[in-house]
């Protein structure tokens, strides 16, 4: 078993598709973008929100904690196949983080009329401030939490702070109109 470390080489796009881990770990290959993985895999993030919404709130909830309780683990494979705590490529957490973020835009939630479009455009600003700047406690987990959980949760903590974020930004601008 080789040692995990926390230097991340840029891992061959071959063997990025390798495996379902790292196909699913990595965003389907996103992670090949020459730039900002987790900006790109935060944008994937918005497609599958865009299938989700449409179910039940229950259904869309569970699909939610289904990927975060399977990105937990495809997250942490792919990181120990690799040999690293988290490789910047790995964007399955961008991508349950954006869910989060953008659950007080579901349709069962609404809150308010504000349009569809312009409310995802904000849950994905919001939660890639979030997401960057790691603030206090975001940051802690992201030291000190290793494995799937580690990469995962920063992320989960970043989108429920986009989307308080978004929620209040949304009732403030409410009250003012």
């Amino acid at each position: 078993m080789k040692p995990v470390s926390n230097k991340a080489s840029r891992p061959p796009a071959r063997l990025i598709m390798s495996t379902p881990e790292h196909c699913l770990a990595f965003g389907l290959g996103s992670r090949l973008a020459p730039v900002a993985p987790g900006t790109v895999g935060s944008l994937l993030g918005v497609p599958v929100w865009l299938m989700l919404c449409w179910m039940p709130l229950e259904w869309h909830l569970g699909a939610v904690a289904l990927l975060v309780v399977l990105g937990v683990w495809i997250c942490g494979e792919s990181a120990r196949m690799l040999g690293v705590g988290d490789d910047p490529g790995i964007v399955l957490d961008e991508i349950a983080g954006f869910q989060i973020a953008a659950l007080p835009l579901l349709p069962a939630l609404a809150i308010s009329g504000l349009p569809l479009w312009l409310g995802l455009l904000l849950a994905f600003v919001l939660f890639r401030v979030f997401d960057i700047a790691k603030p206090w406690p975001i940051s802690w987990f992201d030291r000190n939490l290793h494995g799937g959980l580690g990469i995962m949760l920063d992320d989960l903590l970043a989108g429920l702070f986009a989307a308080s974020a978004l929620w209040g930004s949304v009732h403030v601008f409410n009250s003012l109109s």
